[in-house]
């Protein structure tokens, strides 16, 4: 069976903070504002995880309340989600991720992040497509306000939930 899964991440971006996206730091004056260390990038690549399982959602698995999440890697959250989903007999076919961020620009970073996101989930690096893109100074994010990322997952698995 082949299941689908979309998800989706906001941060704010404020001066003093890092700026991590797709286990990459990112050169820039502003960073992410979270409970764990905000990588929205990961963030929405877990929700389609878990959406594409059936899962339920980020918050569910790891919710920002709980402090044994505070200033968690996110690269840690998604070695558990891929845990997660492969206790249920998913394996990930590919992903493909937008980071939506005015500035700084992306291009020398993505190969970086396709790495990162590959090896946490055990999967051929060109299984993992990122995009970079702007809002054109147009709402939040293309005011310098805010990072976004979107991800769509593709995850092959059992016919039936509790099936091998």
């Amino acid at each position: 069976m082949i299941k689908v899964g979309m998800g989706y991440d906001i941060h704010l971006l404020a001066s003093g903070e890092k700026l991590l996206l797709g286990g990459v730091e990112i050169s820039s004056a502003v960073g992410s504002v979270g409970h764990s260390d905000a990588d929205a990038l990961i963030h929405s690549i877990i929700d389609a995880l878990f959406g594409a399982a059936g899962l339920g959602d980020i918050g569910e698995h790891f919710p920002p309340s709980d402090p044994a999440y505070r200033g968690i890697s996110s690269r840690a959250l998604l070695k558990k989600a891929a845990a997660e989903i492969g206790e249920q007999k998913f394996k990930v076919v590919n992903i493909d991720a937008t980071v939506i961020l005015e500035k700084p620009s992306l291009s020398s970073y993505k190969g970086q992040m396709r790495k990162n996101i590959a090896e946490d989930l055990h999967i051929d690096p060109h299984a993992v497509n990122i995009k970079a893109k702007t809002k054109e100074g147009v709402d939040a994010t293309g005011e310098g306000r805010a990072v976004e990322a979107q991800a769509v997952v593709l995850l092959e698995g059992p016919s039936a939930p509790g099936r091998a």
